[in-house]
């Protein structure tokens, strides 16, 4: 009688065959290795993303995590991801960030991110890691195409990327991982995760695109973050588009820059913004778009304190003049 295969035990919720698919995800995303840095807010996911690099790369990385300050349980989270790294003897750094007034949200991500990045220079690491998965992939492009997106935004999260403001590599290697299955592994770890109530606060569009999506057993979830990735590529091939046309079409001038538009229109919006920005502008929203349909049609406009016009045939971008009080 034939004997029927066992699966090898895990260790800490992990099983041989969880650390190995983690291990090639993350050697994928980061061939050049080094000492790895994680994000890890005490919740389920990010305490999972802890557990597999402890039992794929032991001693290979560092934890941080970020108290800011916004709930009365965060210094209660931070502590609960301190007493997990100190008993299986990983380092760990409790970050302290304020957050100013305005969109708390945003404030908050940069912040954090700021914080971490100062850390991972501190410590001498060579990567940041976060536990975005396959699910959060899905609600992000169906929330972006729900607020109609371009391509940029429907490329969701990139496996791979840079910190904001500064160079250090950015890496998802969950992103293949389904929230299910990271729960698996928890739930076997038998530790207690930290539980963030926003998380079912229906006041924010990624929980009610969230709940949605749990009722939808006819979307495959996996291959809607495969198509994440898919525009994420076409999204590469459109940079490579602008640096051509680009180097090909724009010129200083004596006081701006000339372009003469010669790509299509889906490049062109993007050469634009990028003049915009250059001049340090800040484009909002649908502004560039409507620039551009303004200079298509022989007009011109001002966005973000610079000017637009056409002249000699092409467009040319200058500074605002300031106005005089």
């Amino acid at each position: 009688m034939a004997r029927t295969a066992s699966k090898p035990p895990a260790s800490d919720g992990v099983t041989p065959v969880e650390a190995g698919r983690f291990a090639a995800d993350l050697g994928r995303l980061w061939p050049e290795g080094g000492r790895l840095g994680l994000a890890v807010s005490g919740g389920p996911d990010s305490l999972t993303l802890l557990l597999l690099a402890h039992a794929a790369i032991p001693g290979s990385f560092s934890v941080a995590t970020v108290n800011h300050g916004l709930r009365a349980e965060a210094t209660e989270e931070c502590a609960l991801v301190e007493q997990v790294c100190g008993k299986r003897g990983i380092s760990c750094t409790v970050l302290t960030i304020a957050i100013g007034a305005g969109n708390v949200q945003a404030a908050a991500r940069e912040a954090r991110y700021a914080a971490l990045a100062a850390w991972a220079e501190r410590e001498g690491l060579s990567a940041l890691a976060t536990a975005h998965h396959a699910d959060d992939q899905a609600e992000t492009l169906v929330m972006r195409l729900n607020r109609a997106s371009g391509l940029a935004g429907l490329a969701g999260v990139r496996p791979r990327g840079i910190v904001p403001k500064a160079r250090l590599p950015l890496l998802r290697p969950l992103l293949g991982w389904r929230h299910a299955e990271l729960a698996t592994i928890l739930r076997r770890s038998g530790l207690e995760p930290a539980l963030d109530p926003s998380n079912a606060d229906e006041a924010y569009d990624r929980v009610r695109v969230r709940g949605a999506l749990a009722t939808a057993d006819w979307l495959d979830v996996k291959a809607v973050a495969t198509s994440a990735a898919h525009l994420a590529e076409a999204d590469e091939a459109l940079d490579w588009m602008v640096e051509r046309e680009w180097a090909e079409n724009v010129a200083v001038i004596d006081d701006g820059l000339g372009y003469e538009p010669a790509a299509p229109r889906a490049v062109v919006l993007r050469v634009v913004t990028r003049i915009v920005e250059g001049f340090g502008g800040d484009p909002r929203g649908g502004a560039i778009a409507r620039l551009v349909e303004e200079l298509e049609s022989g007009g011109g406009g001002n966005v973000a304190g610079v000017s637009a016009r056409i002249e000699d045939g092409g467009w040319v971008f200058r500074p605002e003049t300031p106005r005089r009080s």
